[in-house]
């Protein structure tokens, strides 16, 4: 099975006796369900999965349950043999949105404390916002991605030796040899082209077959841009929410990569606030990221940030490559000459920094340029700019340069991710091959 970091997250929760439920938030088709049934399984005697999306379109057991009591009757009609007591039984609530009265019901659930209780979701964000209730106190949510390359690389054979090693590599500022440098770089390509989504990456170990690969990220790709109709009641918010999903590669290729709202209907005028509901939706989905613009970059960025500037990358990598280049993999494999895989590499280190658990942004300003990323860094209570550069030219970085040098920013290191081997630095100015975006954004960061 493919090793999810998750994991220990989810053991620790359910071997504790916290006063709330665990609700794993994501996209659909990332790994949640498979995840957690796993570990599940492995810890309790009593496991009991209810998938309320399966209920709704189906008996409906659950619809009108507003009590604890109502619920346990539900329960018992379906797996009555295994409710145990708290110690040895796990009940699993799948697709949580699907009910939002459950989500409710999970404060009273959790006081009643007769089992352990875990749950998964997507759309949280949204469905809070309109659920009346909302048991804030009683609830834990945790966000999950799909694999990022870390996980990639131990799906691909690599071992965690191998992997601390790099990692201790990275914090020492010391490069790999070149035979390993290129097997990281080959499977780095790879990812690029697989992406982390479990589906994609199972048929790619299983078959080595692009085109099955490529099946399954169409299907991902159109599942994703149709589930809206599942959660929204205006058609009219359906279409826009499509229209924005499907602009997104687009978007990529324009030299700035930000969502122009007058291209979603095509209206002159259009600002982000008309559009606020579905930028919400899919941000919330995970199914896109958000990376929003800071002029001024102050630790923490949030309190600066800009909305009328907003770029939009997919969840996944894989599905990027399948849009721009469908099954020619030699675009990505051979370094093609005239291939511009910048938007490529942005579109992984967004992927990459946002399942390390920081918040995205970009460095935007009128007269110096922009920098394609922001991250906050809470041991220097400053911000960390990066830079990605997909050619040879990956010195050359004028607003990056124009960035560091601006005392008022007060600014500690900055990175540019490249596809070099050797680590270099020059000033505050970090050189590092791509790949070790596995490392930023993360307790293993390190300052050179």
């Amino acid at each position: 099975m493919l090793y999810r970091k998750i994991q220990p997250f989810i053991e620790s929760y359910l071997k504790s006796d916290s006063n709330k439920v665990l609700i794993i938030d994501g996209a659909r088709q990332i790994g949640k369900t498979y995840i957690i049934r796993h570990v599940g399984r492995q810890l309790f005697e009593n496991y009991i999965e209810l998938n309320f999306v399966e209920d709704q379109n189906g008996p409906k057991l659950f619809e009108q349950v507003r009590t604890v009591r109502d619920f346990y009757f539900q329960v018992s009609t379906i797996a009555g043999e295994k409710m145990g007591g708290k110690k040895n039984t796990l009940i699993f609530l799948d697709e949580i949105q699907a009910y939002p009265h459950l989500l409710t019901m999970l404060k009273f659930l959790k006081a009643d404390d007769r089992f352990t209780y875990i749950a998964s979701g997507s759309l949280l964000g949204v469905t809070l916002k309109k659920t009346s209730s909302i048991p804030m106190g009683s609830i834990e949510l945790k966000r999950m991605f799909p694999l990022d390359f870390e996980e990639f690389l131990l799906a691909n054979g690599f071992n965690r030796f191998a992997i601390d090693m790099m990692r201790e590599k990275f914090r020492a500022a010391e490069s790999l040899d070149a035979a390993a440098h290129e097997k990281v770089m080959d499977l780095f390509k790879k990812y690029l082209l697989i992406g982390g989504l479990p589906d994609a990456v199972n048929t790619f170990i299983a078959d080595m077959n692009i085109v099955k690969v490529r099946t399954i990220h169409r299907d991902i790709r159109a599942f994703y841009a149709d589930d809206a109709s599942k959660y929204e009641a205006d058609n009219a918010k359906k279409l826009k929410i499509r229209r924005i999903y499907e602009m997104i590669p687009s978007n990529m290729g324009n030299k700035k990569k930000r969502v122009v709202f007058q291209e979603i209907e095509d209206k002159r005028g259009k600002r982000f606030s008309d559009y606020q509901d579905e930028f919400e939706y899919l941000i919330s989905a995970g199914i896109a990221l958000d990376v929003n613009a800071i002029s001024t970059p102050v630790f923490p960025l949030t309190q600066a940030v800009g909305k009328n500037l907003l770029k939009l990358y997919l969840n996944d990598v894989g599905l990027l490559t399948d849009v721009l280049y469908g099954s020619n993999i030699r675009a990505i494999l051979d370094d093609e000459t005239g291939i511009n895989l910048g938007s490529v590499y942005e579109s992984v280190v967004a992927q990459e920094l946002a399942a390390h658990g920081c918040r995205l942004f970009y460095y935007d300003n009128r007269t110096k340029g922009e920098v394609d990323f922001l991250i906050d860094d809470y041991d220097s209570l400053s911000a960390v700019p990066i830079e990605v550069k997909s050619g040879k030219d990956y010195t050359i970085h004028s607003a990056l340069s124009a960035f560091v040098k601006n005392e008022d920013y007060h600014g500690k290191k900055a990175y540019v991710l490249s596809n070099t081997r050797e680590i270099t630095t020059s000033g505050m100015i970090a050189y590092l091959p791509i790949y070790d975006v596995m490392f930023l954004g993360t307790a293993e960061e390190t300052s050179f």
